[in-house]
């Protein structure tokens, strides 16, 4: 692979991906609307994922893709704009990516794509630790664009033969800026209960792309993302205890585990986290619930 399309590369994830395969020696072509950080990307196309104009211009000598243009929550428009967003510009590169014969499409999917988190309705998990297969109660339309995203990877798989991967990443930020949200989770820790206090830093993110992009495989994969622990300095099993008690376990979960099940990222991509958000915290204690009230 020797050129890679970057779409929504002015976004957190986007900027540090483009940083990332720029420095592993990718030719990379970044798309966005517009763009207000530094790029380093050699080529720059400012367009819309939605466009077949823009995306076709950026999918010029690209032989590999990474989709992540999105509105990335039901609240920043109005439902039948984030969904049709979210849809429309998944297809619009993964059927232009198919008819030009690209081998390899990463797209950003979301732990919302099972729907609970997001739900405005009083629903829990159906188990945790969470994985791909965990049964889906979707309300919200950001998370039920996420989920035809990973229905459309597996249409582009067999109508064009692209290999695709779609990535299902937790919260994902830079690590100081994880350290803050988790001080603001710490004040109300129920906030997080239905995504397992799950969290990527984007370091590790960018990682995992570049893990797909390469892996030998064939077909459309959906792979769940997350750290090795989870996002507040407090056990694991205290936080079910107290926050989720009644959502059964598949195995035991000790006190440092995190509640998302990462082994397909393992076995399919060869990827495993390096960063926690809890890797500079000052003595390495854990808080007691009691401060979380």
């Amino acid at each position: 692979m020797t050129r890679v399309l970057v779409t929504g590369a002015d976004g957190t994830i986007g900027r540090e991906t483009v940083r990332h395969l720029v420095a592993l020696g990718f030719a990379v072509t970044a798309l966005s609307r517009s763009f207000e950080h530094p790029c380093v990307a050699d080529r720059i196309v400012t367009g819309d994922a939605r466009s077949p104009e823009d995306v076709g211009r950026g999918l010029e000598g690209a032989d590999g893709v990474v989709h992540l243009a999105a509105i990335p929550h039901p609240r920043l428009g109005t439902p039948l704009e984030v969904y049709a967003t979210n849809t429309t510009a998944t297809y619009a590169v993964l059927s232009l990516a198919g008819e030009r014969g690209v081998r390899r499409v990463v797209l950003a999917s979301s732990i919302n794509a099972f729907g609970v988190p997001m739900n405005p309705h009083d629903v829990g998990p159906a188990y945790y630790p969470l994985d791909e297969d965990v049964p889906a109660d979707v309300a919200d339309p950001y998370s039920l664009s996420k989920q035809a995203d990973e229905a459309a990877a597996r249409a582009a798989w067999r109508q064009w033969g692209t290999g695709v991967v779609a990535l299902r990443f937790p919260l994902t930020q830079q690590h100081d800026r994880l350290r803050e949200i988790a001080a603001d989770v710490a004040r109300d820790p129920a906030v997080m209960a239905r995504e397992g206090w799950a969290y990527l830093d984007v370091r590790d993110a960018a990682r995992a792309i570049e893990a797909a992009l390469v892996a030998e495989l064939d077909g459309a994969h959906v792979v769940g993302l997350a750290a090795d622990d989870v996002l507040l300095a407090v056990p694991t099993t205290e936080l079910l205890a107290r926050f989720a008690p009644d959502v059964p376990l598949r195995w035991a979960v000790g006190p440092d585990d995190a509640l998302v099940d990462t082994r397909r990222a393992r076995e399919v991509l060869g990827f495993r986290p390096r960063h926690s958000v809890h890797a500079c915290a000052a003595g390495g204690s854990v808080q007691e619930l009691d401060d979380l009230s």
